[in-house]
């Protein structure tokens, strides 16, 4: 059961094979930009020793930058959700292994020598190693989705409103283990299995904003209103209030998602979404360059300006990287090539992009 059934989650996809949908692009483009600002704005003020105006977006965005991430990945998975175990291992295990695989060996490699010069090469062996246990750096997002994935299908003849129902406990019990992959399991897959149960309702959602674009403003407006203040006031972490949060922010960003592409502004944000996960995995290099160049240099003094900066640069910077990489053929960095597909020849494509 996926909300009022599959049916219309269906047509959807199929008109996402014809072309994309629109608003899910805008509303994964404005996560992914979210995403980037969250850990540019925090590096920069770790390093400065100081915040600035950029910290409080970052606040602000704190209780649905991830939940309304995961939601949108969980929407097409009714879809895909009955194919043969092969198969859907290959697409949502495989291929998501592949990329993390992949990308946390470059990750490391540039950080390696900092680790090596704290505390030795043969504890850099060590913490590579421990990388696969513990998901490394800003690579949790795709080490955990195909956890979500496989646990959805494992799970999908029990009840659905008492799977929910023990996931929304598990959000608000704020589990801490200090294990990367256990606490946001707890915190995050309610989100992602959410998308999935209740697709029908998100296009439903959807739809109204566009037919009724005035009232969603309003909705919006109450939205941002309840969610900063619950922040300002520091009650947006309380149980039962981060999820509540959490859904309604995931709710906003489907509808600013719908708007913008109502009106066709900020096609940029659009083509992010299109080309979300190819940020996630490259955006931490140009990012981390930028802030070092910019806080060494001092050529700009205030921390939110930098912030603002190193953002941007995250984003540019990962595009421009995929864009050299296909140009130079190096299209394994983003493209899943033949060799490391299980499925069968006749189900598959040459290559898949890490979308």
């Amino acid at each position: 059961m996926t909300g009022m059934g599959t049916s219309a989650v269906r047509t959807r996809s199929t008109q996402a094979a014809a072309g994309r949908i629109d608003w899910v692009d805008y509303a994964k483009g404005i996560c992914i930009v979210m995403v980037v600002m969250m850990h540019s704005v925090l590096g920069v003020e770790l390093a400065a020793g100081q915040t600035g105006f950029m910290h409080v977006l970052v606040a602000f965005a704190k209780p649905f930058r991830m939940p309304d991430f995961f939601l949108i990945s969980g929407l097409f998975l009714s879809v895909v959700i009955d194919r043969d175990w092969r198969t859907y291992l290959d697409r949502k295990v495989v291929h998501f292994a592949y990329f993390y695989l992949l990308w946390v060996t470059i990750q490391f490699g540039f950080k390696a020598p900092g680790f090596a010069a704290e505390s030795g090469w043969a504890h850099v062996g060590f913490l590579y190693l421990e990388s696969f246990i513990e998901p490394f750096g800003t690579l949790w997002f795709i080490y955990l989705l195909p956890v979500f994935f496989v646990v959805t299908k494992a799970t999908r003849k029990l009840p659905p409103l008492l799977i929910w129902t023990v996931l929304a406990l598990l959000e608000s019990a704020h589990i801490e283990t200090g294990w990367t992959a256990i606490d946001e399991f707890g915190a995050r897959f309610v989100y992602f299995y959410s998308g999935y149960l209740c697709a029908d309702y998100v296009f439903a959602l959807s739809d109204r904003a566009r037919a009724k674009p005035a009232l969603a403003l309003l909705g919006l407006t109450l939205w941002a209103l309840v969610n900063g203040s619950l922040v300002y006031f520091g009650c947006s972490e309380w149980p039962g209030v981060s999820l509540l949060l959490g859904l309604s922010g995931a709710c906003a960003i489907v509808i600013m998602g719908t708007l913008l592409a109502r009106v066709h502004r900020l096609d940029f944000l659009r083509f992010c979404g299109e080309h979300s996960i190819v940020i996630y995995l490259a955006f931490f290099l140009p990012m981390a360059a930028t802030r070092t160049l910019l806080l060494r240099v001092g050529l700009i003094p205030d921390v939110g300006t930098i912030s603002l900066v190193v953002t941007i640069a995250g984003v540019l910077g990962a595009l421009a990287i995929w864009r050299i990489a296909l140009k130079a053929g190096a299209n394994f960095l983003f493209e899943r090539p033949e060799a490391f597909w299980i499925a069968p020849k006749k189900s598959r494509p040459t290559l898949q992009a890490a979308e």
